[in-house]
């Protein structure tokens, strides 16, 4: 019971979060303001968010940290692109679910070099996640050298560019299809290396 009155607390501080940030721009609301139009205090946004920032790119953080376990999911045995293609074709279509939230939160961190930075820091712990995931893989351990981190950043680049791409579309454009785009560009270059 806590833990689904904090999810709903959580949800709550991120929509009107999003609503005035979309209606007044990044840099024109307060903590104060989020905290008031959810009907919470100040005190207690704090008790669920480090910074107006992170109300925002919390959003997407779930399907970003999601990826290790998809990844750790695969089969062993499959090739590296095709692992990583549908890890990152999971997290896509985990945003691409709640498509008109997804597409006013990306449009934001996209817009707001204070969020596209902290998205970022968010990137950079899912590659770590992601190449660790990948040294676990039969071949592709510690005798492979900069392989993992290379491959986890290749994926995340995809994950960035398809995100990007989608939201540009207004979400017109299948970010499964994109995804599978992406990765035929990238599977000779994660399989060669790999083998």
């Amino acid at each position: 019971m806590a833990q689904r009155k904090r999810r709903l607390v959580a949800d709550e501080l991120s929509e009107a979060a999003l609503q005035l940030l979309a209606s007044k721009g990044f840099d024109a609301v307060t903590v104060d303001e989020i905290a008031a139009t959810a009907g919470v205090s100040k005190r207690t946004f704090f008790r669920y968010f480090a910074s107006k920032e992170d109300v925002v790119v919390e959003f997407l953080a779930g399907p970003g940290t999601g990826m290790r376990a998809a990844l750790a999911a695969r089969p062993g045995d499959e090739r590296p692109s095709a692992a990583l293609r549908q890890t990152v074709r999971a997290a896509l279509t985990t945003c691409a679910d709640r498509s008109d939230r997804t597409l006013r939160v990306v449009r934001l961190i996209l817009g707001t070099p204070a969020l596209r930075a902290r998205f970022l820091e968010h990137q950079d712990r899912w590659r770590d996640d992601l190449a660790a995931e990948l040294a676990r893989r039969p071949g592709l351990g510690s005798g492979t050298g900069l392989y993992p981190q290379l491959a986890a950043g290749m994926a995340l680049g995809a994950f960035d560019t398809v995100l990007r791409r989608w939201s540009g579309s207004g979400g017109a454009e299948d970010p499964a299809e994109l995804t599978d785009r992406a990765f035929a560009t990238l599977a000779p270059a994660l399989d060669a290396a790999a083998g």
